[in-house]
């Protein structure tokens, strides 16, 4: 490819720029009051954070000064502006408020510092499929989470108290700096039989958005929290299967169906808990006649001198 000219080194950094106006215009916003534009404004935020890194590969038009303006972008949009909107909206003249506030913006910057660390440390080819903790796009979105469900509802409730807001910031501050892996987008390869639905959902998506546009931002936060739990399952399968490292996602499939079939063929399956205990119980509990007839059937194979019932001092069993 070509050396890009300046015009088009220049584009990358002016949606990095475009996403940094956004998330300083969120703070005023909410100064003014207007909720509703200020969480569009880390939205649109977001957006252009996506878009500024691929239009930058695409173009072949990366250098470090994009990288580094790409950093402290993202510790504007989503670290500071974030922090000062839920600080105005909640935490007015609140020295508590405030404190909380500082923790989350520290928190962003340390995890942007990590990320950024983390580029020149040498990783197994899988960890590029996973973020060390939430990045911050997302970070900034679910800071947010109280004052958008409180724009939907229309009033407030428990999830707009000052105590429950300030345990949520700290919550999130503390999923930025955790070492919880969480799945990138940037490296999901769609088969090609499934482009096409994908796009179809891709447009609905964008649809419900301009139609309902906070629902679909809380449904998203909400789906986004739901995908940890197997984000770190997939994660932790990964690094015990070096074979499925450099394999298509139809490969991994394939050997996680292999691995199942050779757990049941060992005869590693889960223990019958209900029947097992059931049948040790019944085997414990069961009649002491039973035993004695045993005893008598014994001694006669034995060749000894066969006994009646009633020496062996046992009842015959009516039988119906």
């Amino acid at each position: 490819m070509a050396p890009s000219g300046p015009g088009i080194r220049l584009l990358p950094n002016a949606i990095t720029v475009l996403a940094m106006c956004a998330g300083l215009s969120a703070v005023h916003f909410a100064t003014i009051g207007m909720w509703g534009a200020s969480i569009a404004s880390i939205a649109a935020a977001a957006v252009f954070d996506g878009l500024d890194g691929r239009i930058a590969r695409l173009l072949d038009a990366t250098s470090k000064m994009g990288a580094e303006l790409d950093s402290l972008a993202d510790a504007i949009s989503f670290g500071v502006a974030p922090a000062l909107v839920i600080y105005v909206w909640k935490f007015d003249s609140s020295r508590a408020g405030w404190v909380i506030a500082l923790v989350f913006a520290v928190c962003m910057v340390l995890r942007l510092a990590r990320f950024n660390t983390l580029l020149e440390v040498e990783q197994p080819p899988f960890a590029k499929e996973f973020f060390v903790g939430v990045p911050a796009p997302a970070g900034g979105l679910l800071l947010l989470l109280p004052l958008i469900v409180d724009e939907q509802v229309g009033r407030p409730g428990w999830w707009s108290g000052t105590v429950v807001v300030m345990a949520w910031t700290v919550l999130v501050a503390m999923l930025l700096v955790s070492r919880i892996p969480t799945l990138s987008v940037k490296t999901i390869k769609v088969p090609p039989r499934f482009v096409a639905p994908l796009l179809v959902l891709v447009g609905l998506l964008a649809a419900a958005i301009i139609t309902f546009p906070l629902a679909a931002l809380i449904l998203a936060m909400v789906v986004y929290l739901g995908h940890l739990p197997y984000s770190v399952r997939r994660y932790r399968w990964l690094s015990k299967h070096p074979e499925a490292w450099t394999v298509t996602g139809v490969e991994r499939r394939a050997i996680k169906r292999a691995h199942g079939v050779a757990a049941r063929r060992l005869g590693l399956r889960q223990p019958l808990h209900g029947r097992v205990a059931g049948a040790a119980m019944r085997a414990v509990r069961r009649p002491r006649r039973d035993a004695s007839v045993a005893a008598a059937a014994e001694v006669s194979s034995n060749g000894n001198r066969r006994r009646s019932w009633r020496q062996l001092g046992l009842r015959r069993q009516n039988r119906q």
